[in-house]
């Protein structure tokens, strides 16, 4: 899946919310910035904390400066292995419900029903340059009512 850089914004927004459950002293890293990493790389396929976090160091500096990573000597620093990890085991998974709004688009806030999500890589659908085809959606489990439907076509 390819995530743009309103998602990388708006990804971050959704966790600004959501309680941090660490101690103060040795924070590198704001809640929101690591979940919103996450999340972002649990879209585009990554499984594992080692998988997110190297998909979060093979961001360029421009994604880096949307998801507001700390700096540091100039450079955009990206969560770690070991903080993502901590801050998945740690957080209540309870703050991590998302609503979707009127719009269709989910936000942070009080749940009126559970989100699935799914995502998928068209075997077959692969372009001159062997890219292939990503879907993804969000559906109600109570309503069944498709949220976001997606489809994102080669990388360019």
């Amino acid at each position: 899946m390819h995530v743009t850089a309103e998602h990388m914004r708006a990804l971050r927004d959704c966790f600004k919310k959501v309680t941090d459950p660490r101690r103060a002293e040795g924070k590198r890293h704001r809640l929101e910035v690591v979940l919103a990493i996450a999340a972002a790389a649990t879209l585009c396929g990554m499984r594992g904390y080692k998988a997110m976090a190297d998909w979060a160091h093979a961001l360029g500096p421009k994604a880096r400066a949307r998801f507001r990573c700390r700096v540091r000597n100039h450079q955009y620093l990206v969560p770690s292995e070991s903080i993502i990890r901590n801050v998945l085991i740690r957080v209540d998974p309870g703050e991590l419900w998302i609503k979707p709004s009127k719009t269709g688009m989910p936000h942070y806030g009080a749940v009126d029903e559970s989100l699935a999500i799914d995502g998928k890589t068209m075997c077959n659908a692969v372009d001159a340059k062997g890219r292939q085809t990503h879907i993804m959606s969000v559906v109600g489990q109570q309503s069944a009512q498709c949220y976001t439907p997606k489809k994102w076509g080669p990388y360019q």
